[in-house]
């Protein structure tokens, strides 16, 4: 098909398109095709390939971090850099190939008879002219993707999305061409991170780790490490120390103090042979080390077992969210106690930073909040929602949840540590006057005694199926009348009230800022 003759199928489709729309085929703004003209223009390629057996290439362009260059730089300026980028793209493709703006910031390009290994050049030509006109204030992300036999409009676009989606989390400004086996699509193998700057490194330890059928990302750099690991589940790191810019060790910390990232296991590759730099490892948080060039044996069976490490603690956190996810349900069956486990758990995390507890119990306290009451589940919505006090025999079935929620989490022991506790003492009492063991003073953890002044206070202002609920000065008088009978720990009650009076209000919202560990 001569280009001629393609030019005037464009023009009457675009005829088309304006008289049965009654609207343009461009956009206003950049005078690119718009997004409705492109999914015509795609439906009709993929038949012309379906017919004529010809291949074609679809490309999403995306602006990175454009909603941070809008912030900066204002919306006027903002769009004239979008007529720029157009322009750029326009003039980095054929007459025959089409453009257009597929969404705000991001672009859709279909490469004619041509497959994404073809087109790679164009793009790459595409990506620095824009980096280059910007000055570096603006770069792209571009994803490729070639159509094959069988894929449909939607398919191919997710494909192209995809692979613009990987450009980005490779570290932006790149092209990314989309592979059937790609690793970041087919996850189910495990992912093992290498962070080199030496790319003779990264394709020595990929062709080992490939070897025992692992998924192998590479980063040359920290910063680009950093930026793949928080938009992609990784299993293992294998951590060069020794790189320009942001080392090792600086890696290893940030990953380290990062909630979501510090349980992926990392094994430091470094020349030295002191011991200065495995104590510098060990401080910044490394899981282990291997002195390179890494024996092909050690190495493998390090990995190997970091590996299995890593996946029984993906167990172990799965099973505590679905029992957390348990607990929630539980609560949602007495509409009264709506938000109960997160005030309580608000309050206790409060109280345990008054008494300067640190990770491991501010933990506990937190979890604790979540779980105290997920033996509940035994006791039947009869007795959960009854509106009359409670008979000694439904009091015996509801006193019972204490322990019964401490033997649902007890296969959980190791991973919940303080919060069993929380879970099978909360109804303690100082003077031995609690269920379920009748446990005096010291002998109630810490945690379960501020656990239970903090879900006395939230039972008392609450309404409840008998009576409304109190205000805070009601309810604190009751609790000191408490503290007098022996019941409470006083020096915990007064932490607990010099925190109210610091929130000063009769009621207290939950605030997720107050559940971080600290």
């Amino acid at each position: 098909m001569t280009l001629k003759w393609r030019r005037r199928l464009d023009t009457n489709l675009g005829a088309y398109y304006s008289s049965t729309i009654e609207a343009p085929t461009t956009d206003c703004l950049t005078g690119l095709f718009n997004h409705g003209f492109f999914q015509i223009c795609l439906d009709r390629e993929i038949k012309r390939s379906l017919r004529h057996g010809t291949h074609f290439c679809l490309a999403m362009v995306n602006i990175d971090s454009f909603s941070n260059y809008n912030r900066r730089f204002g919306a006027l300026e903002s769009d004239r850099m979008l007529r720029e980028v157009s322009k750029l793209i326009s003039q980095n493709i054929r007459e025959v190939d089409l453009a257009a703006r597929y969404s705000g910031d991001t672009y859709a390009i279909l490469f004619i008879m041509s497959y994404a290994e073809d087109v790679r050049t164009a793009a790459e030509r595409m990506r620095i002219s824009i980096e280059e006109m910007s000055a570096g204030k603006v770069t792209v992300s571009i994803g490729l993707a070639s159509y094959q036999l069988g894929d449909t409009r939607e398919s191919l676009i997710w494909q192209a999305k995809q692979a613009c989606s990987q450009a980005k989390i490779r570290g932006k400004n790149r092209i990314h061409l989309f592979e059937k086996d790609d690793p970041f699509v087919h996850d189910e193998k495990t992912t093992i991170l290498v962070v080199d700057d030496e790319p003779v490194n990264l394709k020595v330890m990929e062709a080992m780790l490939v070897a025992l059928k692992y998924n192998v990302l590479k980063a040359s750099s920290g910063e680009e490490a950093i930026h793949m690991v928080q938009k992609t589940d990784v299993d293992l790191i294998l951590l060069d120390i020794m790189m320009p810019g942001m080392d090792g060790y600086q890696v290893c910390r940030r990953l380290k103090s990062n909630e979501t990232t510090r349980l992926i296991p990392i094994i430091m590759l470094t020349a030295l042979s002191g011991t200065d730099a495995k104590v510098k490892g060990i401080e910044a948080g490394a899981d282990d080390f291997i002195t390179k060039p890494p024996n092909k044996i050690e190495l493998l069976a390090r990995t190997r077992a970091l590996v299995k490490f890593k996946a029984l603690n993906n167990d172990l956190i799965g099973v505590e969210d679905m029992i957390v996810s348990l607990a929630n349900t539980i609560e949602a069956r007495d509409p009264y106690t709506e938000g109960h486990v997160q005030r309580v758990a608000q309050l206790a995390v409060a109280v345990g930073k008054s008494l300067g507890l640190r990770n491991k119990g501010l933990r506990a306290l937190k979890l604790g909040g979540v779980l105290h009451d997920i033996g509940k589940i035994k006791v039947p919505d009869s007795i959960l929602n009854k509106t009359d006090r409670l008979t000694p025999e439904e009091r015996k079935i509801m006193e019972a949840h204490a322990d019964a929620g401490y033997r649902i989490c007890l296969p959980l022991k190791k991973t919940l540590g303080e919060a069993l506790d929380i879970v099978r003492f909360h109804h303690e009492k100082m003077d031995g006057s609690g269920y379920p063991d009748g446990l005096k003073g010291g002998e109630i953890p810490m945690v379960a005694r501020i656990m239970a002044i903090v879900d006395i206070y939230d039972a008392l202002i609450t309404d409840r199926p008998y009576r409304k609920g109190m205000n805070r000065q009601e309810s604190l008088k009751l609790m000191k009348a408490m503290v007098v009978d022996g019941k409470l720990d006083g020096d915990l009650f007064k932490r607990f009230s010099a925190i109210l009076d610091r929130m000063g209000a009769d009621s207290y919202k939950f605030s997720p800022s107050m559940l971080t560990d600290g």
